[in-house]
């Protein structure tokens, strides 16, 4: 119990405060739980590696719940996440009942992060200590597995592989080291480009580009609209909620936690096939399925429990496997990198009192979230109103000034977050998808070194199909997904072909 003399003052208030920023970062659409993490990230080297998870996971949590602000109030998801709170959220406003849809949706998206960080708790321990027994062989195919369920699960399977590729290529980029079992060479760049890029792109930088610098990027394109007034953010007279709403809804809110939590354990999935497949899923099993859609509570139960329960989910394969389960979590990595701690296998047994904070401050946050979005809804929902020609130049500016500070005042390091935030912009303009992208560039490097190793100590590449039941199982699964991934797109082409048949 030594991690009880880490959580001071300093860390519940850090904690709490996360919490309030992602609330507020989540509610600005175009802002995101991601670019929240991503545009603070640097602070974690000031405050350490307790204090700054703590602050971390205050805005994945705040961040994530606060998207169903702009979702209920002017039907703008504030986050991918929060797209089927749009669905009955916003009717349910237009009715005079948004203070009712959006305190529904936060006891929610409650229950929702205290179920997942449950499962968090229960299940990481075990899937590490089982992941421990793993040779290179088993730790290429986990990662090759997480590759293959990233591309299965992209709108098309093509332009997932195509974006995890181009992911993978440039962490390739940079010296093939001796002791990844290459020449000590540099590889994928030009002589003059060799006193830069000996070591790579840096991590963080590449992260906040793509996640801070891209995003101000798409939404400055889009103008500043003008037409927000307080008429559109009318929350009612706040008479209808009641706890009664939830009768008989239970079984809706545990099952689309434990539907978040596992899609959120899937790499780079996301927050919006989760909240999609909860929401589907209660209009199936729904008594009064014909009114979602309409200004349903069980929708927005449905896609806000889903969503939070994301958090805890996606926690689960990066500290236990080491692989990342969403973007945020992508940028996490960022704050272990900064501390010098790697997250995989051995990172709970050798780390207990870091585990047990992280558990504590995701439990808090959430807490905090409820707390403050349920009482001071009606200030929070104000915060869509905020100038973007103000809000823009100041992530701007920390995003530059974090890039800069990372690696104590290295220039190059502002370049490469300028250049990955117009490469961002670029790739998500040409229908190409951010999260296998980023993943592939996360996941690239230890593929490789896993790859050659495994290759070194049993000097035949048929090891890969005959280690064992492990392997053998792990091979199931990606040709699982693979089938999958064939089978969605047959029928979304049946789709496709059927509506140009009726035109």
């Amino acid at each position: 119990m030594d991690f009880i003399s880490h959580l001071d003052i300093t860390f519940f208030l850090l904690a709490g405060l996360g919490a309030v920023l992602g609330v507020i970062f989540g509610a600005i659409p175009g802002m995101t739980a991601t670019m929240a993490v991503a545009v603070c990230l640097p602070l974690t080297y000031a405050f350490g590696l307790h204090h700054g998870l703590a602050l971390l996971l205050g805005l994945y949590v705040g961040g994530i719940s606060g998207g169903m602000v702009p979702a209920v109030l002017l039907n703008i998801p504030g986050t991918p996440s929060s797209i089927t709170t749009t669905f009955d959220g916003h009717p349910m406003a237009k009715r005079g009942e948004g203070e009712k849809a959006l305190k529904i949706g936060i006891i929610a998206s409650l229950v929702g992060g205290l179920i997942s960080a449950a499962i968090l708790f229960l299940f990481a321990p075990p899937l590490a200590y089982f992941s421990i027994k793993f040779s290179y062989v088993e730790k290429f195919l986990i990662i090759f597995l997480a590759l293959t369920v990233i591309a299965s699960l992209s709108r098309s399977m093509l332009i997932g592989i195509f974006s995890g590729v181009i992911g993978v290529w440039l962490s390739l980029v940079g010296d093939y080291s001796v002791s990844d079992g290459g020449n000590g060479k540099t590889r994928l760049m030009f002589d003059f480009m060799e006193p830069y890029l000996f070591d790579g792109f840096s991590l963080l930088p590449v992260l906040i580009g793509i996640f801070g610098v891209s995003t101000i990027l798409l939404e400055a394109e889009k103008g500043v609209k003008t037409d927000l007034n307080n008429n559109r953010v009318k929350l009612g007279n706040g008479i209808g909620f009641k706890l009664s709403v939830y009768k008989g809804r239970l079984t809706n809110l545990i099952r689309s936690s434990f539907i978040g939590t596992f899609v959120g354990m899937l790499p780079g999935v996301g927050g919006s096939a989760a909240s999609v497949l909860a929401y589907t899923q209660e209009k199936n099993f729904s008594r009064d399925s014909s009114q979602m859609g309409k200004g349903a509570p069980q929708g927005v139960m449905a896609s806000e429990s889903a969503n939070n329960a994301l958090t805890g989910g996606a926690l689960i394969p990066l500290l236990s496997l080491g692989i990342p389960g969403d973007s945020t979590t992508a940028v996490l990595i960022g704050a272990f990198t900064l501390q010098g701690i790697q997250v995989g296998p051995l990172f709970i047994p050798e780390n207990t009192d870091t585990w047990y904070i992280m558990m504590t401050a995701l439990v808090f946050a959430n807490i905090v979230m409820f707390l403050v979005m349920f009482f001071a809804i009606k200030h929070i929902a104000k915060v869509v109103l905020v100038p973007k020609h103000i809000l823009f130049p100041l992530i701007i500016m920390m995003c530059v000034v974090g890039a800069y500070a990372i690696n104590y005042g290295i220039m190059f390091d502002v370049w490469t977050l300028l250049i990955f935030g117009v490469f961002g912009y670029i790739v998500q303009k040409i229908g190409l998808e951010v999260a296998p992208l980023i993943i592939g560039f996360i996941l690239g490097g230890s593929a490789e070194v896993y790859f050659v190793k495994s290759l070194e100590s049993f000097g035949t590449f048929e090891i890969f199909f005959t280690r064992g039941p492990i392997a053998w199982v792990l091979w199931s699964l990606i040709i699982a997904s693979v089938m999958f991934s064939i089978v969605m797109a047959v029928k979304n082409r049946g789709k496709s072909d059927v509506r140009e048949d009726c035109k």
